[in-house]
């Protein structure tokens, strides 16, 4: 036991200090309680001590629904630890919830014996009959599972800011910074960073800095003066190599990795984009780094976006756009523009719920039927994914590669879960980086603008460059000479050749890797934002010395060439996808292979409990 002090440094009550491995947070409440804002603290300051972090970002579809009902539940789960960790967690230690419904929504995801900091002044009958409870938890059995901590979060927060000149209503939107400062009192975490984000977010309004800091101080106080918290919690920092680090989400690094990209191409970068949940982050990163020669453009509309982005590939510059997966369906005809023409395009698509407007701030990857095939004629394009928010960076460069060196458009998936989620990333050198720069047309005297070189890429040549005039446009064109063509063989032979080059990039991306033994009884196969559940379970199950291997595909057209020959070598496949089996539809066609599909299509990524449980079940029918 040790005494401890306030803020204020009084002395108060002694406490028990309890070292764990990891931890697991919920903080949830109505969209209008600041959970999003509370959780992005946590993590940050967690960062900042040294834990490795993950964070699953969950908020309603709905930009302001109906406070207290259950499908207006926002929430942020941080999962963070002493060890390397791949997910933000199965079920959460403790959950901070601020109102009946937030309770409800969470509870079955909540540890049996876990923590529960319950926001009393919410509990009245009018939220209550919100959140369907016929009578109140707090009041019956329902909770005798778990460590309850009622706590009168809003009462105590007014009170705290009384003197401020504020009405009710304006201190009680500072709750938010109160429960956050008790958490960071339970799990031993400084204050200092979220009140210095407080003077810089809020610095011109100094009666906001006033009443953010006081709450924030007044919820750690709480945590040191009432006897109801006496054990305190403490996650060591992370063994992690040595490096720079800094917390970055899926859409943060897929920014930075085009800028990237853009630099070690020695080009101006591009981006020719419209707004769409859950991708326009990265428009709105990319606007922040014009020092970097990389020009952003608000379009008005889907095509517009891709459509500039073809003009500024023309032009020379390195080009994206970005979308999810309606933006995808409306951009369907301008990459067969892209691709007839040959420019180096990158198209990334943050992959959200549908179809239609479906669940835009939900996670799904149902997008890659639509990224393969999803195209008039035969229009084959490179399809690659991310797997992690810091993983974005890498294959958001990578696309830029490709798409540079073969002069073609190419397609990098994400998905909401991802791009929202954070974790620690260590910054790369950048003379770590290759350089990806490739040569425009070098002589006018002998350009064609459709003569190949070893890969099959054509050259590259833009407006101005005298003597390298040539058409440009959706019809067909002849090889070599690049003019219109409707000459039958032509055609089948232009079809035959784009279909080669994007065919041969196989030669030019890594060997699959395996995770575990390289033949067995079973084989959990992934792509996309399943990795982190996947290699956790994975993990688990090997433990057990189960005969268990995960291979995560990260190249999905042309698949590496050793992947069809590492799948034979497992008894089953087992393929768990946010969709209703696409990569195991490709699988089959393309290697005559049997898999077993797992689906979950609940706008929500697997756990690791949930794929445990599956191979489980998986091994008991061999």
């Amino acid at each position: 036991m040790t005494t401890i002090e306030t803020a204020d440094g009084q002395k108060t009550k002694s406490v028990k200090f309890v070292e764990l491995d990891d931890v697991t947070i919920r903080f949830a409440g109505d969209s209008g309680d600041g959970m999003q804002l509370t959780g992005t603290q946590f993590t940050s300051t967690t960062a900042q001590v040294g834990n490795d972090l993950s964070t699953f970002p969950d908020y309603p579809s709905e930009i302001r629904a109906p406070s207290g009902t259950l499908y207006g539940v926002s929430g942020f789960q941080v999962h963070f630890s002493s060890k390397d960790i791949h997910t933000p967690g199965d079920r959460f230690d403790t959950l901070v919830a601020m109102n009946p419904a937030a309770l409800k929504v969470n509870l079955k995801l909540l540890h049996e014996g876990g923590n529960i900091i319950v926001n009393t002044d919410a509990f009245d009958a009018k939220n209550l009959k919100l959140a369907k409870y016929d009578t109140s938890p707090l009041e019956d059995d329902s909770l005798s599972g778990y460590k309850v901590f009622p706590v009168p979060i809003t009462t105590l927060t007014t009170t705290a800011l009384e003197g401020l000149g504020l009405t009710v209503k304006e201190m009680t939107r500072s709750k938010n910074f109160f429960a956050l400062g008790l958490l960071y009192w339970m799990y031993n975490r400084p204050m200092e960073p979220t009140l210095e984000w407080i003077k810089e977010k809020f610095g011109k309004n100094d009666l906001v800095v006033q009443a953010n800091s006081r709450a924030l101080k007044a919820g750690y106080n709480f945590g040191n003066i009432t006897e109801t918290f006496t054990v305190r919690f403490n996650v060591r920092a992370a063994e992690l190599p040595a490096g720079t680090y800094r917390n970055v989400t899926g859409n943060e690094a897929t920014a930075l990795g085009m800028v990237a990209a853009a630099v070690k191409a020695k080009l101006p970068g591009f981006l020719g984009s419209y707004p769409i949940t859950p991708a326009s982050e990265i428009l709105q990163e990319l606007s922040k780094m014009k020092r970097f020669n990389v020009r952003t453009f608000q379009a008005e509309d889907e095509i517009a976006g891709i459509c500039t982005a073809i003009g500024a590939a023309y032009g020379g510059s390195l080009a994206f756009t970005t979308t999810s997966g309606p933006g995808m369906a409306l951009k369907t005809e301008a990459i067969g523009l892209a691709l007839m023409v040959e420019l180096p395009l990158v198209i990334i698509d943050v992959q959200r719920g549908g179809p239609s407007t479906g669940l835009p701030t939900k996670t799904e990857q149902s997008d890659l039927l639509q990224a393969a095939l999803g195209r008039n004629g035969e229009a084959p394009v490179p399809v690659i994914a991310a797997c992690s928010p810091a993983g974005c960076f890498y294959q958001a460069f990578e696309a830029a590669r490709i798409a540079l060196k073969y002069m073609t458009p190419v397609i990098l998936l994400t998905d909401g879960y991802i791009a929202n989620g954070s974790e620690p990333w260590m910054l790369p050198k950048a003379e770590d980086l290759p350089d990806i720069s490739v040569p425009f047309a070098p002589d006018a005297e002998s350009y064609q603008p459709y003569t190949r070189d070893d890969h099959l890429s054509r050259p590259w040549a833009v407006p101005c460059m005298a003597g390298f005039e040539h058409r440009i446009g959706g019809l067909e064109k002849q090889h070599i000479t690049g003019n219109v063509s409707h000459d039958p063989e032509n055609h089948q032979f232009m079809v035959e050749m784009r279909a080669k080059k994007v065919a041969g990039i196989a030669d030019d991306i890594p060997d699959q890797t395996v995770f575990g033994p390289d033949e067995g009884d079973l084989a959990i196969v992934g792509w996309g934002g399943t990795y982190g559940a996947i290699r956790a379970a994975s993990e688990r199950l090997q433990a057990e010395n189960k005969s268990v291997a995960h291979i995560h595909i990260r190249y999905l057209n042309p698949f590496p060439k050793n992947l069809g020959e590492m799948l034979r070598r497992y008894k089953k496949i087992l393929i768990p996808e946010l969709n209703l089996g696409q990569l195991a539809f490709i699988l089959r066609a393309h290697y005559r292979i049997d898999p077993l599909t797992y689906a979950k299509v609940q706008g929500l990524p697997f756990t690791p409990g949930d794929i445990e449980d599956k191979a489980n079940e998986t091994l008991k029918m061999m």
